[in-house]
């Protein structure tokens, strides 16, 4: 039994079957790469949109989805899926677009849900609206970056925009009842151990439905890179990831769904650190710090009303 509420464990509850997230590429770029400002993206997002392995992109929507399903049934006996739109923005485009390609994604057999990531300032009133309407419709998550709580950490990463925008973003789907899940890194260079938790209890204040709690990955190609390999940053050992990711789960409001844990960087890109290839073995080493600590999630959550 984990010591944290998982999202996997919730979705088959939900389902009453074993539900697997099929990556899927919309087409889309983002605010930081479209032309609309003088930013060449996030430091730590490779060329590809962070996150985007193992992504058919020469592939309709529907055809990624048919690719996606067979794998995910020959190695985890999955039933059913989400169709999770990940990389870059994917709620960067007018209705009309998102709307064909949302349908696209749920009229394949078996596609049960979608889980949509974005940015908070890529939410304008008539795509809240939309996202509210699937959130009627189906099983949905927005999935919203955010990564830190801190402006000096946002503009470190040329973001974009800052907490009030994330908060503001947040305050506009909270009304809808749309689910969000909240994306944070641990290990930002720059921020101190107190600084991550206060990240940590800003998301238990606003009770987020979901968390993805992600390792930092410098990644080659990257401006984060860059800095990496002329020794201007240093990422976290795994047993500081480990206690921190700990300290994290222990603040966060006890009904928050935890989607990730860390996270998976692409072998043939991933510069450091080396230690995070072996998932499993960072998964099991929190699992047993917290079973040392005698402690779980929400242990030291404040509940301020």
């Amino acid at each position: 039994m984990k010591r944290y509420r998982l999202f996997s464990d919730h979705l088959k509850q939900h389902f009453g079957v074993r539900v697997h997230k099929i990556s899927v590429d919309g087409g889309f770029s983002c605010p930081n790469r479209g032309g609309t400002r003088e930013l060449a993206g996030c430091l730590f997002c490779d060329p590809g949109g962070s996150g985007a392995v193992g992504i058919e992109r020469r592939l309709a929507v529907r055809q990624q989805i048919e690719h996606g399903k067979e794998i995910m049934t020959r190695k985890y006996k999955a039933k059913k899926f989400l169709a999770y739109f990940q990389p870059f923005s994917n709620t960067w485009a007018e209705p009309e677009i998102l709307r064909a390609l949302y349908d696209e994604a749920l009229a394949v057999p078996d596609v049960v849900g979608l889980s949509v990531g974005t940015r908070p300032d890529c939410l304008p009133p008539p795509v809240l609206d939309l996202v509210a309407e699937y959130h009627q419709r189906t099983y949905f998550w927005l999935e919203l970056g955010l990564q830190s709580v801190h402006d000096r950490t946002l503009d470190f990463l040329r973001r974009g925009h800052d907490y009030a925008a994330f908060l503001q973003a947040f305050h506009g789907v909270r009304p809808r009842g749309v689910r969000v899940c909240v994306h944070v890194i641990i290990g930002l260079p720059g921020e101190s151990r107190e600084e991550i938790l206060v990240t940590a209890d800003e998301m238990a204040r606003l009770r987020v439905d979901g968390i993805k709690i992600h390792l930092l990955h410098v990644l080659k190609g990257t401006p984060l890179g860059q800095m990496y390999e002329k020794g201007d940053i240093s990422v976290l050992e795994q047993d500081e990831y480990v206690s921190l990711a700990a300290d994290f789960i222990e603040r966060l409001h006890p009904d928050t769904l935890i989607h990730r844990l860390t996270g998976d960087g692409p072998r043939d890109l991933l510069l450091a650190p080396q230690w995070s290839l072996n998932k499993w073995e960072v998964l099991n080493a929190i699992d047993a710090e917290l079973e040392k600590r005698g402690s779980g999630q929400g242990r030291t959550f404040k509940d301020e009303g």
